[in-house]
């Protein structure tokens, strides 16, 4: 479990549990936005601050982009000629 202790010392003791977060965008300005990992419910946002960058939750894992799959020309030529016959 995650605990805030000793207060004033801004560091948190362990990682949040069950809490992920990904880059979204707000608006046309990015913003980290805080997600329930068994829901997939957005909790929270973090939107933009004085220094145009938006700043990561603390403790909450970052969820991993999935790589797009690259198609690769040929393919995209074979299924044309297929599609004409």
């Amino acid at each position: 479990m995650a605990v805030n202790k000793p207060t004033g010392d801004n560091a948190r003791k362990g990682a949040v549990k069950k809490r992920s977060q990904t880059k979204s965008t707000l608006g046309g300005a990015s913003a980290w936005a805080k997600r329930d990992r068994t829901s997939r419910e957005f909790m929270a946002l973090k939107r933009l601050g004085k220094k145009k960058t938006a700043k990561k939750f603390k403790g909450v894992r970052v969820e991993k982009k999935k790589a797009a799959k690259k198609r690769t020309a040929k393919k995209t030529v074979k299924k044309k000629k297929r599609a004409r016959r």
